[in-house]
């Protein structure tokens, strides 16, 4: 970790997690789970050592941030600043957000431009509809397809996130992230990748909207064993299918 080489070939995963939201949810499990992530991604603790990676990853460094507020237009102008920035190399992405009641965790497959028609924290409205019209080809979606997938390869991911995750828990990949603000941040990086023409490295995962230590502590784990499968699945690593 000393040298400069091994500085280099370090990967960095960026994860941000929303501030809390409604009144009665004074705790957002997203950024809860996200600010007690570590600096550096620990070592491989499979629940089976068969399925332990031969391969060493890199150091895998964990940058957060957050909590980013539930607001359409702070998002909109947050996402460019976290993958422009120059002073900074990114390899991947995760945004998580909370989700419902439901003991589910959810990996989300595609983001949508459209259909964002729910107040946000501060009472306002995306208005997309009428910026579109005024701004025409100004508009900073134009030429933005309505819905756009992560180029993660995200059923190998999946598939490796539930072998190194704990039994018993309802894991899924998911087509709707919900056309409010976690929907709007994914759709918002995905965008932003795809105007630039740059790979789409981005990812959201939704957590149940519980805030007790035992759900944080699992929410964490889940996280970090997330992080893991995507640096194995864009290095080619873990098991062989």
């Amino acid at each position: 970790m000393g040298s400069l080489d091994a500085f280099k070939d370090e990967l960095t995963v960026l994860v941000t997690g929303f501030a809390p939201f409604k009144e009665q949810y004074p705790v957002n499990p997203a950024w809860e789970i996200t600010s007690s992530l570590p600096d550096y991604l620990p070592a491989d603790r499979a629940k089976d050592p068969i399925q332990q990676s031969v391969s060493t990853l890199p150091a895998v460094r964990i940058l957060k941030h957050g909590p980013v507020r539930v607001n359409y237009e702070v998002v909109r102008g947050l996402v460019p600043k976290l993958w422009d920035n120059p002073e900074q190399k990114i390899d991947y992405v995760i945004h998580i957000g909370m989700a419902g009641p439901q003991l589910v965790y959810s990996l989300e497959k595609r983001g949508h431009r459209d259909g964002y028609d729910k107040q946000d924290v501060d009472g306002q409205l995306l208005g997309d509809d009428l910026k579109r019209k005024q701004e025409g080809d100004g508009w900073i979606w134009h030429g933005v397809p309505e819905e756009l997938l992560t180029d993660l390869d995200i059923e190998k991911i999946y598939k490796r996130w539930v072998e190194l995750s704990p039994d018993g828990l309802n894991l899924r990949m998911s087509e709707d992230a919900g056309h409010y603000l976690c929907d709007f941040i994914y759709f918002s990086s995905l965008a932003h990748l795809y105007k630039q023409q740059r790979p789409k490295k981005v990812i959201f995962f939704h957590v149940p909207l519980h805030p007790d230590q035992e759900s944080l502590n699992r929410g964490k784990e889940l996280a970090l064993q997330l992080i893991r499968s995507i640096c194995e699945s864009g290095l080619g690593k873990g098991v062989a299918s």
